[in-house]
């Protein structure tokens, strides 16, 4: 019996034997992808190899954490999906909590990551290198789905069924990974030419917008808590005219911050851990919520009260009535938003009557209030920092906070004006601001903006700091247009402040910490230490060059008082 005689394997354009690598780096340029985050490893080599024959452009972190931060900052900077690649086993390991801040904040990634040959798939005792019993498991809790892809001619589908589903709504990491000699072994696919992927519709159900604008046509208090849904779904406009129309003020939650007009006159800004401000939203007749939980923070820590009705909007339906029940809506933002807007035809602001004020007049007393608690504590310096920060930042520039004191006090006062506030509220993880800076940066430049336009500022603590110090080297390697304000209290602070606060001392809270200026001048990475006082100037100067470059600022910040202990 004579064997049937396969096709060669299709080549690449400049010879030798293509293989499952390109079919990868092929399907992700076809979607658009134009860089990539991770760090090599000897079972991704068939990736690496695959990316010399293509043009996407690689960027090297130092650990695979700091990786996924990139690839979160990246795809936060510029709307686009972030791409990490990953190696198998340690590698993929080391990347789960950057991942989950990515889950947990809804940001649109594709993960990439190998695995061990098919043949030792389940075979616990193999004994190969990077082995684990179940990959993809470990990553299911930190990634929307996981695949495993198991012949090269399912890559190209996977890889656009991917995609497609970490950009629809609610968005997120989706985690693929391909055994090594799938990767290497040569194939018999052909390039791929073009690739397809659309974010699913998610609209409102039009009995619930029917109802919701029953509700709204009939408030005397409405009221508004946007979340980081409002951002994700690009819903801007829409809230702007649903609260004019119904003249309802609004509060943004820190992961909703610049989603609303700071100095709007219905803007209660993003005091959403003050007394002042839960009290005014308990008021409300109806209130509603756009892409927020409720959660810790936005509740206040669990003080908060609602005594009217809730319209609760989120594209995540585990969401919906997690903490508070109400007329829950599971669309996207955007879409249910614009519903309402429609929806409402005629505006409603005539009858807002919050006992006899109106809400332009309440919005303006309820911030005096929270100013005046402000000032009659000894504070002076925290609020002088975050103005002089703010006054050094230019208007459109992007920022990155990690988890630190001078990020908690951003999560409040900070007004984005025509940039973006990116945060690790989400999962809550120390590390995020300087790696995620990082692929913020890469982003603007990778999507045409020049080195000027597309500096961006990162702030961290000491202690944050030092779990992605290594990404020094990554901002030299690759001349990223970053400056990294490190605010160094030679410990945890919020945590010092909080163990004090609750035991009268703090225990493990200390820490050894390096002469970061020094630090920074050995990777090549221009650095100063300056006064607090000083940091405005410092910035500005540093905003003004060229490449990474470090500002460090030695204080003790305090944070405000918290209003929900008394409650």
């Amino acid at each position: 019996m004579t064997e049937p005689v396969l096709p060669a394997p299709a080549g690449t354009p400049g010879g030798g034997a293509r293989n499952g690598g390109d079919l990868v780096v092929e399907t992700l340029e076809a979607l658009g992808a134009k860089t990539v985050f991770g760090i090599p490893g000897q079972h991704a080599l068939g990736l690496f190899d695959a990316m010399g024959r293509g043009n996407l452009h690689f960027v090297s972190s130092r650990v695979e954490n700091n990786s996924a931060f990139a690839a979160d900052g990246y795809s936060r900077a510029t709307g686009e999906v972030g791409v990490l690649f990953l190696s198998t086993g340690p590698g993929a390991l080391t990347s789960l909590a950057g991942l989950q801040e990515a889950y947990a904040t809804g940001v649109p990634m594709v993960v990439v990551a190998s695995q061990i040959p098919l043949e030792g798939l389940g075979a616990r005792r193999k004994g190969m290198l990077h082995q684990l019993d179940d990959q993809k498991a470990s990553a299911a809790n930190v990634t929307k789905s996981q695949r495993l892809i198991q012949h090269a001619s399912g890559i190209p589908s996977a890889i656009q069924d991917a995609w497609t589903e970490a950009i629809s709504s609610p968005q997120g990491p989706v985690w693929l990974e391909i055994p090594q000699n799938v990767l290497l072994d040569p194939i018999m696919v052909p390039p791929v030419e073009d690739a397809l992927a659309e974010a699913a519709d998610n609209p409102p159900r039009v009995e619930l917008v029917r109802e919701a604008v029953t509700w709204l046509s009939e408030a005397k208090r409405p009221a508004i808590i946007a979340g980081g849904g409002t951002r994700r779904g690009k819903a801007e406009k829409s809230l702007l005219s649903l609260a004019e129309k119904l003249r309802a003020p609004v509060i943004c939650t820190p992961g909703g911050n610049g989603a609303f007009p700071w100095n709007h006159k219905l803007s209660l800004q993003s005091w959403i851990e003050d007394r002042y401000m839960t009290e005014l939203l308990e008021d409300a007749d109806v209130l509603v919520v756009i892409g927020s939980s409720l959660g810790e923070v936005t509740s206040n820590y669990f003080t908060f009260e609602p005594r009217g009705r809730i319209i609760q909007i989120d594209a995540e339906p585990r969401v919906l009535e997690s903490n508070r029940p109400g007329l829950g809506i599971r669309a996207d933002a955007g879409q249910a938003l614009a519903a309402l807007d429609a929806a409402l035809m005629e505006p409603r602001g005539e009858q807002a009557d919050w006992h006899g004020t109106s809400p332009e007049h309440l919005v303006e007393d309820t911030l005096a209030k929270v100013k005046a608690r402000l000032e009659a504590q000894d504070l002076a310096k925290e609020l002088r920092f975050m103005t002089d920060i703010r006054e050094a930042v230019p208007a459109d520039m992007q920022t990155f906070w990690d988890m630190t004191i001078s990020a908690y006090w951003g999560w409040s006062c900070w007004d984005a004006r025509q940039g973006q506030f990116h945060s690790a509220q989400g999962a809550g993880g120390l590390g995020f601001g300087f790696p995620a800076a990082i692929g913020g940066a890469v982003g603007l430049e990778t999507t045409g903006k020049g080195a000027n336009a597309a500096r961006v500022l990162a702030v961290s603590g000491d202690g944050s700091a030092m779990y992605s110090i290594s990404e020094l080297a990554t901002a030299k390697q690759h001349n990223v247009p970053v400056t990294w304000l490190i605010v160094d209290d030679g410990g945890y602070g919020i945590l010092r402040e909080y163990m004090v606060g609750a035991f009268g001392k703090a225990t493990a809270t200390e820490l050894a910490r390096p002469d970061f200026v020094k630090l920074a001048e050995a990777f090549g990475v221009p650095a100063t230490r300056v006064a607090p006082e000083e940091v405005g100037d410092a910035l500005k100067a540093a905003f003004a060059a060229d490449g990474p470059n470090v500002v460090v600022v030695e204080t003790l910040l305090k944070m405000f008082a918290p209003t929900h202990l008394d409650h």
